[in-house]
């Protein structure tokens, strides 16, 4: 018998939104690893709101908002916040009611500036870090180091000389007119974007073409492979080496502890600095045409060595999907202090997806 095609709705409705979300769905899990942090955070939100005034957007629904912006590659807050009003899943992560009003979503633009302005989302990812480590999850020995280019949302066409002239050999009329750089020397030295005055003309190789970007740096634990440094750089050629560093010196110091990474790193002065802070590089071997590496048989004969070059390998999984699911591989942000904070929040819901289904295969009673 055929099916009538009529829309007949309930007077009334007794349902909640918990009952639309199956039980085994993974945002589940990783509701209870976000909400158990950001309860944590209770303190550092009280000292950024009033006590008095008109009650803002909760920070923590801001902080759920945004993380299923990363989670399912919304590109805008306009569509976020059209999702949320006609999507039940995320009116349930976010901790809306299904008669809840969406906020607008210029409203939700200025509430997370606040966010980012108190660098909320670094306490966040420390306190997601804080999780993983009572779960047994964080190796404090045993590191990992890479850095990948994030492009600038800047054209080359913004990329204009520092002293005011114009070197863009425009041909016809128009803000869009054809540019021709034939001939012309353009560096960071003499030029700078316009759009974005952080970014940088910076080329990967002598095979690829120069783009304006950062350099967006993690540093991984090789137990579970989970991100436990981030952080966002200007794009030169010292910057990876540095930024490994700086996140090597956030770690509490244990001893003995090694480091992967890969030939980038194959340097005297990182191999140096390593040493002084009492860490083992475990960097890949740089032997090319005259060049020697700063390394020899006293590391690379161990079996860690040949151990850590395999794991440092998983650093790139985060990279993927942040570059894939996360959209870093061009920012939507402007200025290096936002770029940073878009990278440190794209590694953090990197890392909850990961712990989540760690988790949801241990058995009850502990990680191992």
């Amino acid at each position: 018998m055929r099916g009538s095609d009529a829309v007949q709705e309930a007077l009334f409705m007794f349902s909640k939104l918990d009952d639309f979300v199956p039980t085994d769905h993974p945002l589940r899990s990783i509701q209870r690893l976000v909400n158990e942090s950001l309860t944590r955070l209770n303190g550092l939100f009280n000292s950024i709101y009033s006590d008095t005034g008109r009650a803002s957007i909760a920070p923590e629904k801001l902080m759920r908002a945004l993380l299923l912006q990363v989670f399912y590659s919304i590109r805008s807050e306009r569509q976020l916040m059209e999702q949320i009003r006609y999507n039940l899943l995320f009116r349930w992560f976010v901790g809306l009611a299904i008669d809840d009003a969406v906020w607008d979503h210029s409203v939700f633009s200025k509430n997370r500036d606040r966010l980012l302005e108190h660098e909320v989302v670094e306490a966040f990812f420390t306190e997601v870090m804080t999780l993983a480590d009572k779960a047994g999850l964080l190796s404090k020995e045993h590191f990992s180091v890479d850095g990948t280019l994030i492009q600038a949302w800047a054209s080359h066409k913004s990329f204009k000389p520092k002293d005011g002239s114009d070197d863009q050999g425009a041909s016809g009329p128009g803000r869009n007119a054809q540019a021709n750089w034939k001939g012309t020397r353009r560096s960071n030295d003499t030029h700078a974007s316009t759009t974005d005055p952080d970014a940088r003309q910076y080329r990967k190789s002598q095979n690829t073409a120069a783009i304006l970007a950062y350099q967006g740096h993690v540093l991984m634990e090789n137990r579970s492979g989970l991100a436990v440094g981030a952080l966002v750089t200007h794009a030169d050629g010292f910057g990876e080496r540095a930024a490994a560093l700086t996140m090597l010196d956030a770690v509490p110091a244990s001893s003995p502890r090694t480091v992967g990474a890969d030939k980038a790193y194959d340097s005297r002065d990182f191999i140096d600095a390593c040493r002084r802070r009492q860490v083992t590089p475990h960097v890949a071997n740089n032997d090319s045409g005259n060049r020697r590496s700063a390394i020899d048989g006293r590391t690379t004969r161990h079996e860690g060595y040949r151990l850590s070059q395999i794991k440092r390998k998983r650093i790139e999984e985060h990279f993927g999907w942040g570059k894939t699911v996360g959209r870093i591989r061009q920012t939507v942000y402007r200025g290096i202090r936002k770029v940073d904070q878009h990278f440190k929040l794209t590694m953090t819901a990197s890392n909850l997806v990961r712990m989540a289904r760690i988790l949801s295969a241990v058995p009850q009673g502990g990680a191992g």
